[in-house]
């Protein structure tokens, strides 16, 4: 009898433990937006950082915490790096195991990166492709422990730029979508940009992502449409941003343009603005700079958000 409880508690429990662990789900259950036929295939580095490049097939990773320690909340994490590469883990994985720390679950979205050669619509891609990982969250909320009126977005650097995008082009008409999660919203409860890229103004853009996403021949209605301050209105998600002022990377105009428009359109804002820290800082382990608090201020506002 002793034997058979014992064999009952080992298997509950490696059954708990199977579900905490990270999973994969590719993003579309059908045909993929924008996709053509090519031979151009996913490439992955490892060295100091995991590097993702040529992304064909979409997917999320889902990071879920301890039913006991889950808050309900749910993030969206895009990785930056400039519309050319991902920086997965660095700004993918890593974020979303911090977020578990934290109660929250954490959504990796390994995103299409423009791409002639695989898509119709190298632009349009990315942004589909956030669209359809918010729907696929609030779709499996129930079965991961989440509430659907709590799932926001993260983004850093370029992975900034497709968080701004999908906070004031969720509805975007402009965007094919697939039909079959149309009952699910794609809008984020709340949105976190870290030193992020968000106009294209020539003034003071990035140009590595605004080349990668917008290359020269691309229509130049696209320039507005994607500088993102420029489309802040009232329905915008309520917004936390950071960066630091010695970025030399990303000017940290990109952040105060963002957040003047938030706070003309009447929308919860909070920012952060370091003296130091540089670009790229991630969760700031073995990174010198002022930037080190962000964490801890970041959860303090996610758990300051009404429903």
């Amino acid at each position: 009898m002793k034997i058979y409880i014992t064999l009952i508690l080992i298997g509950f429990a490696m059954n708990s433990f199977a579900q905490s662990q990270p999973f994969q789900l590719p993003l579309y259950a059908g045909e993929i937006p924008y996709a053509k036929s090519s031979d151009m295939k996913e490439e992955i580095a490892e060295n100091d950082i995991m590097v993702v490049r040529n992304v064909v097939e979409p997917m999320v990773e889902v990071f879920l915490p301890a039913r006991r320690n889950a808050t309900g909340h749910a993030v969206l994490i895009c990785p930056g790096g400039g519309y050319g590469v991902l920086a997965y883990d660095w700004e993918g994985l890593d974020m979303a195991k911090w977020l578990n720390s934290q109660g929250i679950a954490g959504v990796v979205l390994k995103y299409r990166l423009p791409s002639p050669k695989s898509q119709t619509t190298p632009h349009l891609a990315p942004l589909t492709d956030a669209i359809e990982a918010m729907k696929l969250i609030r779709e499996n909320a129930e079965k991961w422990g989440i509430d659907k009126e709590k799932v926001g977005v993260l983004g850093f650097s370029a992975g900034g730029h497709l968080a701004s995008s999908l906070a004031t082009h969720y509805d975007a008409e402009e965007v094919e979508r697939s039909t079959y999660r149309a009952e699910f919203s794609p809008r984020p409860d709340f949105v976190i940009l870290g030193y992020p890229v968000v106009s294209f103004d020539p003034a003071f853009t990035h140009s590595g992502s605004r080349n990668n996403l917008l290359p020269e021949g691309t229509d130049a209605k696209w320039v507005d449409y994607f500088s993102n301050e420029k489309h802040v209105d009232a329905n915008t998600p309520p917004s936390f941003i950071f960066h630091s002022q010695d970025d030399s990377g990303v000017p940290v105009a990109h952040s105060i343009r963002f957040y003047e428009a938030l706070t003309i359109a009447g929308v919860s804002a909070e920012m952060h603005l370091y003296p130091t820290g540089g670009h790229g800082y991630a969760l700031s382990v073995n990174k010198e700079g002022t930037q080190k608090g962000w964490m801890d201020s970041c959860i303090k506002w996610i758990q300051s958000l009404k429903r």
